[in-house]
């Protein structure tokens, strides 16, 4: 069970501070406990029930884990994902987003940017459905990192990069 002062991921709600923990009366015998959560990232509150099974909620990752992540993301070979059948593609990237693990995430992002460089070298469209999945893993896993590193979230892309200059230097 979390505590309150917990960063939590919450489902696509991403990182949330447990505010607090309630205990509600549903009726004259049954009360149940919520988690309160706030989202760093959206002006809004979520109460949720503390045994919640159709969202998942976990810890943040680690400073630790997030440097290993990033340790790893040179050696990540990430293929560009490709479907002429737009809603085959949306499951394809849905599926990863809906793992809410930072090395899908990760490697899903690297696909779209692949996917991305190999439209601009042939002179294509970059496709919205490819722009809109790119934009929601890379906020998904910057907010986490940004948790995570205890650093903001605009600053988490050029981290990384320096990061990875660093390993390939």
């Amino acid at each position: 069970m979390f505590k309150p002062g917990d960063m939590i991921i919450y489902g696509g709600m991403g990182v949330c501070k447990v505010e607090a923990v309630e205990t509600k009366q549903l009726s004259k015998t049954e009360e149940k406990e919520y988690y309160i959560l706030k989202p760093l990232y959206q002006r809004c509150t979520v109460s949720t029930p503390v045994d919640n099974q159709n969202v998942v909620m976990r810890p943040v990752i680690s400073r630790e884990k997030a440097e290993e992540l990033i340790g790893q993301i040179p050696s990540i070979n990430a293929q560009a994902y490709n479907n002429k059948v737009l809603r085959q593609l949306s499951e394809h990237y849905e599926a990863c987003i809906k793992s809410f693990d930072c090395l899908e995430l990760i490697k899903l992002t690297m696909s779209i940017y692949k996917k991305k460089k190999i439209a601009e070298e042939q002179k294509h469209k970059f496709g919205a459905l490819d722009e809109r999945y790119m934009k929601k893993a890379e906020d998904m896993l910057f907010g986490e990192f940004s948790v995570a590193l205890g650093i903001e979230k605009n600053a988490v892309a050029e981290y990384i990069s320096e990061k990875i200059a660093a390993i390939t230097a």
